[in-house]
């Protein structure tokens, strides 16, 4: 019996993997992005508090009215129009879901679909389950800078839409008023729709402030604004995220939505309400334990030989790893990045899982760092080994 040709392309996550690997071999886990500190106890407390207070049943697909009321609130502010709760917002399970409607509802068989490489591994796979088509866009080395030339050549008749991602998994990458004005450009004259995955609006560095796409003038109608709690409030597994777009995007997002998964777990939703609640000094208090945490992985993997762009934003860093002075350093990237997790009890992702075309990441590793300070001195301590 044949199965369906939309999964020939698609193969499980490698990151996950990498985990099952970590798992397997007893090593530090710095592949997949989740922290090993705990959430907010306010949050974890509004959690059991919803679940002994009877929220265990289904919500209102859409969301949780408080959690939709409070993200309204908060995206009017953000976004520059009002943003209307019952008409605007769909919570949905993790970012990866909401990018799943999100493509479903706008694209259609053989519609081309923009995506900066490197890239999130769920990307290409949502678009090819859409049975849409993933175009790459190489973001220019060393430091992943945007290249408008190279994304207006990327535009066909078939082109639909583009994925924006900033801060950037796995770059590290916050795109500056010029590559966004590029994305303006693109968009706007080839009447496409932007999809912004936001996932890490409240990790930047060095005084950095995020700024939704979907917020600027020539955007607002066409953007489709994803983002979720996993990240900033430490709660990966929970599973939350949201998609947020004028009514007519919204509209087609919502059904989607409702068959994939009907609703996002509910006492989890109500305590997402307790995270959006959390005083201004959580956020400072995060940001400058990211800036530790930033500055001591920077600090080992220097030491180390690696060669990497420090990070604007986000949790990770994407290391090239062919001058370090020990013969597996000629290894192609998916054989170093098992080795380095079996032998060295690391575990990282190999760099060509995140390009279309994988040969484009060869030589590069991804390093996940949402870690407490002793985990990442840990594995500074074995990748000592890696010096020769």
């Amino acid at each position: 019996m044949q199965t369906a040709h939309r999964l020939d392309h698609i193969r499980e996550s490698v990151i996950r993997e990498m985990t099952r690997l970590a798992i397997q071999h007893d090593a530090i886990n710095l592949s997949q992005g989740f922290p090993d500190f705990a959430p907010p106890q306010p949050v974890m407390q509004a959690a059991i508090d919803a679940i002994q207070g009877g929220l265990n049943q289904y919500t209102v697909t859409w969301g949780y009215p408080p959690l939709r009321n409070k993200l309204a609130e908060l995206y009017t502010g953000r976004l520059g129009w009002q943003v209307e709760a019952d008409e605007h917002i769909v919570v949905t399970c993790g970012v990866t879901e909401a990018l799943a409607a999100a493509m479903l509802a706008i694209l259609n068989p053989g519609d081309e679909i923009i995506i900066l490489d490197p890239a999130h591994e769920s990307f290409r796979p949502a678009a090819l389950l859409a049975d849409a088509r993933p175009v790459s866009v190489a973001l220019e080395s060393p430091d992943f800078r945007l290249d408008g030339e190279k994304l207006v050549a990327a535009v066909t008749p078939r082109t639909k839409a583009m994925i924006l991602n900033t801060p950037h998994n796995p770059s590290g990458r916050v795109f500056d008023e010029e590559e966004i004005a590029a994305v303006i450009d693109v968009v706007t004259k080839n009447d496409l729709v932007l999809i912004t995955d936001e996932i890490y609006d409240r990790i930047l560095y060095d005084g950095r402030e995020h700024v939704s796409p979907g917020g600027l003038e020539p955007l607002k109608e066409r953007t489709i604004t994803i983002g979720g709690f996993g990240k900033t409030y430490a709660v990966t597994g929970w599973r939350l995220g949201y998609a947020i777009a004028p009514t007519h995007l919204a509209r087609a997002v919502k059904p989607a939505h409702d068959f994939l998964t009907i609703c996002a777990a509910t006492p989890l939703q109500a305590a997402a309400v307790a995270a959006l609640s959390l005083p201004a000094s959580f956020y400072e208090q995060m940001t400058a334990d990211y800036h530790q945490r930033r500055a001591l992985m920077c600090e080992i993997l220097s030491d180390l030989g690696f060669i990497f762009t420090e990070p604007q934003g986000a949790y990770y860093i994407l290391a090239d790893y062919r001058g370090l002075p020990i013969p597996q350093a000629q290894w192609d990237a998916d054989r170093f990045a098992r080795w380095m997790t079996a032998e060295i009890g690391v575990a990282v992702v190999p760099g060509p899982n995140f390009y279309g075309n994988p040969a484009d990441g060869e030589g590069l590793i991804r390093f996940a760092y949402p870690k407490k300070l002793e985990t990442l001195r840990a594995a500074g301590q074995r990748m000592a080994r890696l010096k020769g």
